[in-house]
């Protein structure tokens, strides 16, 4: 699992660039117990290689 600063540094974009993605549905996230998102590496991963990903909503 990565935090928005460690997806956001792939991407080099802001990190709450990478907030904006995972509400508007770009990227799905995982909330942790204390509200914090955290995004599946191997989907950052396969976006970061312009592959189709699978979400779930």
């Amino acid at each position: 699992m990565l935090t928005p600063g460690e997806v956001a540094s792939l991407f080099r974009v802001d990190p709450k660039t990478v907030t904006r993605w995972a509400a508007s549905g770009r990227i799905s996230s995982i909330r942790t117990p204390g509200g914090h998102r955290r995004f599946r590496e191997s989907e950052v991963r396969a976006l970061l290689h312009g592959e189709p990903t699978e979400t779930t909503t």
